[in-house]
């Protein structure tokens, strides 16, 4: 980001943030059309046995109504002990506040009356030992069995439930904390980590660019780290931090190459940790220090454009934000693009190509199995429940970014790339909307290149269902030769010996294992297996296509696939390989019983999924 552009960009999101009473996030209680919080201090002390944060969040807060004299923050299961505000000398007061009955999605809104208008607030509280965003692990959960560990997961409205904030990504704030942790645990934070920091006086974090609530973060533990670049590290566990540093080393490159596309890395650091396997995503983008899956971990650096869709996010979603969940694809849409560029740039179009087939094709998949209203882009309905509503969240990051790679392909990189570099600098720690976002295209690219996206088809692309006819696919001359190959196979007519798995890249083997997912036979699987041992790869990607084949198919992998629900919960692989195994009788009382033993590894995020699940399928 060039000097000019971040400060502008800095002064508007802390100081003229104008009101968005039309763009209110349903999912928020917050009235930030009349005052927002601009920083955030936190001074916290993690109690392991207890399974609790305790301590203070203190707001400073922009007025924006002069008639306004009451601050309303989202809560969701926390104890409020009391509520100060600062009066204009500097002393703190008691302020009375009341909270709001609980809603089961929403949580409670936590009322602050206020005289006047005063800069700042403090809230003291406490977590819930069964707080949605955080999950505790005892020392026998973890990779050395020493120390218990604790990790939050914020995105999307569970910050609320240990930190009470304004939980919307409309608004962005700066922060700063001091954490109190156990004597032998490091602590971190989606801020500016230390690495010599001893912990000394408690664990002090500052994040100098405003970010928004889903974006805060923490991890407790028994921690090492390894510098990866100039500007990189990650943390890992003692025994998994070796395989972290060899599989991130790529690290810097993928930062320069997703520069030269986009503009200069804004966030200072691109840290990164990896959690133990119950972390319920691949990754979270949290700004300065991404949360990565160990899932990621193959041992052959396969897998890495993960972290290059985490390191997009430093541009779409960190830098430029959605101004509500219900605009996600400006998040996730716009990211997937942006990391088959820098796939592209490091490993070649061969292989970004065959990630786009692959998603492409995942993608008809999902809209085959989801509803029509959501495989939408986006709503038009304003008042809609975001939770009944909103698009499925596989269905924006890949039909965004084709969205996305159907403009550049009319218009040429050498427009589009300016272009969109452009809606970056100009929105630039900023939270937008979709409306912004047509209104810019309109501006700097159609009213110059109205053949680019004409306004019936841009229509289409954003609120229509599925995807327009009008969509380019595309196909990859690499996986066209293995579907040959695959068919061949799945005939009869070519040995297993001889498809050549055991040459492919990951994925190669991903694009295979999705397409033979309810064709191969329960045989032609166990040759598969027992020829390539795919049932141990160590790439969980392919282990995850392989043992939902096998489950669909009917061969028995159970001794493998239970290790496998024990020992990952990243929920990507972990719902659908439990809907699968649901869908028959001796399947349904095998997973219920491996769930029962499992549930407690996972984080409550993944825990919910799952319990659902399990309901549905009951009944």
């Amino acid at each position: 980001m060039q000097t000019l552009t971040f400060l502008r960009a800095l002064g508007c999101a802390l100081l003229c943030q104008v009101t968005l009473a039309a763009h209110a996030d349903p999912l928020s209680y917050a009235r930030y059309d009349q005052v927002r919080t601009r920083d955030l201090q936190l001074d916290l002390k993690a109690d392991f046995k207890q399974k609790t944060l305790s301590g203070y969040a203190e707001l400073s807060l922009n007025w924006i109504d002069p008639q306004a004299r009451t601050l309303v923050l989202d809560t969701r299961d926390l104890s409020i002990a009391k509520v100060q505000v600062q009066d204009k000398r500097g002393a703190w007061q008691m302020a009375p506040y009341q909270l709001d009955k609980a809603d089961p999605e929403k949580g409670q809104a936590l009322r602050i009356t206020t005289t006047g208008q005063p800069g700042k607030v403090r809230v003291y509280y406490h977590t819930a030992p069964n707080a949605i965003a955080l999950q505790w692990l005892t020392p026998q959960q973890t990779m050395s069995g020493k120390l218990p560990f604790m990790f939050s997961q914020s995105q999307s409205i569970n910050a609320r439930s240990w930190v009470p904030s304004q939980d919307t990504p409309a608004v962005r704030f700066t922060y700063s904390a001091r954490i109190d942790a156990p004597a032998g645990m490091r602590v971190v934070m989606s801020a500016e980590n230390d690495e010599k920091a001893t912990g000394k006086g408690g664990w002090k974090f500052r994040m100098p660019q405003p970010i928004p609530s889903y974006l805060l973060a923490i991890a407790i533990g028994e921690l090492e780290v390894r510098k990866l670049g100039p500007r990189s590290a990650v943390y890992a566990e003692p025994p998994r931090i070796k395989a972290a540093e060899y599989e991130l080393a790529d690290t810097e490159k993928m930062i320069q190459a997703a520069e030269a596309l986009y503009g200069p890395y804004g966030w200072g650091r691109y840290d990164m940790i990896v959690l133990p396997p119950s972390f319920p995503y691949g990754g979270m983008e949290n700004p300065r220090l991404t949360f990565l899956t160990p899932t990621m971990i193959a041992g052959d650096r396969s897998l890495v454009d993960l972290i290059a869709h985490e390191l997009a996010h430093s541009w779409s979603g960190n830098l430029v934000t959605n101004a509500s969940w219900k605009h996600m694809w400006l998040n996730e849409g716009f990211t997937t693009y942006v990391t088959t560029r820098i796939v592209e740039q490091l490993y070649g179009s061969d292989v970004a190509q065959m990630g786009v087939q692959v998603d492409q094709e995942e993608l008809a998949a999902s809209i085959r199995e989801l509803p029509a209203a959501k495989t939408a882009l986006i709503t038009r309905d304003a008042d809609a429940n975001p939770a009944q509503t909103y698009t499925d969240d596989g269905i924006i990051y890949p039909k965004g970014a084709w969205f996305l790679a159907t403009m550049e392909r009319r218009a040429g990189r050498a427009v589009f790339d300016p272009f969109l570099r452009g809606w970056f600098d100009q929105h630039a720690f900023q939270s937008v909307t979709t409306e912004q976002f047509i209104a810019y295209l309109r501006k700097n690219l159609l009213a110059q290149h109205p053949d680019v996206m004409p306004p019936a088809e841009l229509d289409e692309w954003l609120y229509g269902t599925g995807v327009p006819a009008s969509a380019q696919r595309v196909v990859s001359p690499r996986l066209a030769l293995l579907d040959q190959h695959r068919d061949a196979w799945l005939k009869g007519e070519l040995s297993t010996k001889d498809l050549g798995m055991d040459k492919w890249i990951a994925i190669e083997s991903m694009h295979f294992l999705n397409d033979i997912n309810n064709k191969a036979s329960a045989a032609q699987l166990r040759e598969l297996d027992q020829v390539y041992g795919v049932g141990k790869s160590g790439n969980n990607e392919v282990a995850y296509r392989f043992y939902l084949a096998a489950v669909n198919a009917g061969y028995g992998v159970r001794q493998p696939l239970q290790a496998f629900l024990m020992s990952v919960g990243r929920q990507k692989f972990v719902v659908p390989l439990y809907g699968a195994l649901m869908k028959t009788p001796q399947g349904h009382a095998w997973a219920k019983d491996v769930y029962a033993q499992a549930r407690e590894r996972y984080h409550p995020v993944t825990q919910e999924s799952v319990d659902k699940l399990m309901a549905a399928q009951a009944h």
